[in-house]
């Protein structure tokens, strides 16, 4: 009977409740941050646009981090291919969206 380490074991990367809950409270705290700047309008528009997407980057961040355990430790490499393939999409998807936005503003608005 051999003796194993549950750490080792597939599927054992769940977090625990202190993560989730930490993953939690970040989550909310990094959704109400831009609301708040949109909603209260005391800052420029360039920075409250700055807020929205710095915020929409480390939510995205936070959900892979604390609930999906995606890290950059080597799980056969397939763990790393997967943070780096988000992150990877993560910057086209909101580059591209800005993008879109600026032109759209530069062709549609009238200033």
């Amino acid at each position: 009977m051999s003796h194993s380490n549950p750490d080792t074991q597939p599927g054992s990367a769940h977090g625990s409740v202190k993560s989730y809950v930490v993953g939690l409270i970040l989550s909310i705290v990094l959704t109400v941050i831009p609301f708040a700047a949109v909603m209260t309008g005391a800052l420029s528009i360039t920075t409250t646009v700055l807020t929205i997407v710095i915020a929409a980057v480390l939510q995205v961040l936070v959900q892979l981090i604390m609930f999906m355990h995606l890290n950059t430790k080597s799980d056969e490499g397939w763990n790393f291919m997967s943070f780096v393939f988000a992150v990877t999409i993560l910057v086209l998807v909101v580059g591209g969206s800005l993008w879109i936005m600026h032109h759209l503003h530069l062709n549609v608005m009238i200033n």
